[in-house]
């Protein structure tokens, strides 16, 4: 699948995870069959784009959950995040964020908090979900 979303990566059966989607690239996630989209960026980081608008319209469910930064890597989100996993189902699911990295952050927190993962298992998890330049501060989170 070719989507022009910056840093994507299919982690699991029907779980895509990246960067920054255009209005142009919500189109190609539509028709690429992914049905649910989980943004992660706060308002300010969309550029003036309508995220939400166009997702509507394209018949895609939309989920808001902003991370602005390390200070909004907390359980509640983690637990956020899994509901709106659980509710997707075995339905094809993007995560974004501007680059991956608050993604990567989240479903390590996610796995290690909510799935009860090892510390070093969900460090993993994060990585292979786009873990960068935040993996130090969930390092600290866990307890690793």
């Amino acid at each position: 699948m070719s989507l022009s979303i910056p840093n994507l990566l299919f982690v699991e059966p029907n779980h895509y995870a990246g960067g920054y989607v255009s209005p142009e690239a919500l189109e190609q996630v539509k028709a690429a069959g992914i049905t649910h989209v989980i943004d992660m960026l706060p308002d300010n980081e969309h550029g003036g784009f309508d995220e939400a608008g166009l997702a509507g319209e394209l018949g895609l469910f939309y989920a808001h959950l902003p991370i602005l930064g390390g200070h909004d890597l907390s359980r509640d989100n983690a637990e956020a995040l899994d509901r709106l996993l659980a509710e997707a189902g075995d339905s094809k699911v993007l995560v974004h964020c501007m680059s991956g990295n608050r993604v990567g952050a989240l479903f390590a927190l996610r796995a290690h908090w909510v799935q009860g993962l090892p510390a070093v298992e969900a460090l993993q998890v994060g990585r292979r979900y786009g873990l960068t330049k935040l993996e130090p501060l969930v390092i600290q989170l866990i307890g690793l």
